[in-house]
């Protein structure tokens, strides 16, 4: 299967068990079980997202596809096979690599899935993708279910990629932390709380934390800098929840941006086709101007 032969009635299972991928094609789709449905990447459901776009996720198994066969490699372990095996829930984690110009800042992407599943094929992958065409290293983290995991495996990415930006021809001053829903959650706490907290040696904190529809409220005082972005119809997060907090950060004295757009509910991911088109525009130069 050539990488132009990905269309959306090829069967998620192909590309699950296709060897080219390896063991990481798996990864592309939630490891946790009863959390999606579909035969064919049309079909692809993920709970609680309803946004899905199926010419979006050919677009990201092509990449990984192309890229895969022409040398290049996409996923990396953050986890080391002793570790792997002393915790085999570790093996269901990651960074997919989504490459910009050499040398450019980074970000991570984190997706949601109420800490049960990891949704990236809509709520990181897509988000990487995007952020590479832009020029900037992206990754999306698949990590283990659980709010504790999760933070210790973002960490741990953290950590791996400033051990590993020169071979990786990355720059991880003034990266930043994206996430969408429970994601978004852990974008938040590695900013405020540090890379320390969650078991990792300590680094520098991100430039800038980008976040999507979630509830949080809690203000350390301490945030980076944060933009926001949700919907009017929002039935998990209020959009009054994220107006408080992103309120709180600026009377803190940190930048702090909101993006409310009406009418949209949960999980609206990239927002193509939606009101909320272009936010990720608005959010890069939110970051950008971090590093002015």
């Amino acid at each position: 299967m050539n990488a132009s032969d990905i269309i959306t009635k090829t069967k998620i299972r192909d590309i699950i068990l296709n060897p080219i991928l390896g063991d990481w094609g798996r990864l592309l789709f939630p490891a946790s079980e009863g959390y999606w449905s579909g035969d064919t990447l049309r079909d692809l459901h993920l709970t609680w997202y309803s946004h899905i776009n199926p010419q979006k996720t050919v677009e990201i198994v092509r990449y990984m596809k192309e890229h895969t066969l022409s040398g290049e490699q996409v996923f990396f372990d953050i986890y080391s096979e002793a570790e792997k095996r002393a915790d085999p829930a570790k093996q269901n984690t990651g960074l997919f690599f989504f490459r910009g110009k050499p040398g450019a800042k980074t970000a991570i992407c984190n997706a949601g899935g109420g800490f049960a599943y990891v949704g990236a094929m809509h709520d990181s992958l897509p988000h990487a993708l995007e952020l590479s065409k832009k020029g900037y290293n992206a990754f999306a983290l698949i990590y283990r279910p659980g709010a504790q995991t999760a933070c210790q495996d973002l960490a741990r990415a953290i950590a791996f990629l400033h051990q590993n930006s020169f071979p990786l021809g990355i720059d991880m001053t003034g990266f930043s932390l994206w996430g969408g829903s429970a994601g978004a959650r852990m974008a938040a706490w590695l900013g405020s709380l540090g890379t320390e907290y969650f078991g990792e040696q300590s680094y520098p904190r991100p430039a800038a934390v980008i976040m999507q529809y979630t509830g949080l409220s809690e203000v350390y005082g301490n945030e980076p800098p944060t933009y926001n972005c949700v919907g009017t119809n929002d039935g998990i997060a209020s959009f009054k929840t994220m107006e408080r907090r992103i309120n709180a950060i600026k009377a803190n004295g940190t930048d702090a941006q909101i993006e409310v757009f009406r009418g949209l509910g949960h999980g609206f991911g990239l927002g193509q086709g939606t009101v909320a088109e272009g936010w990720i525009d608005n959010a890069v130069k939110f970051w950008e101007k971090q590093n002015d």
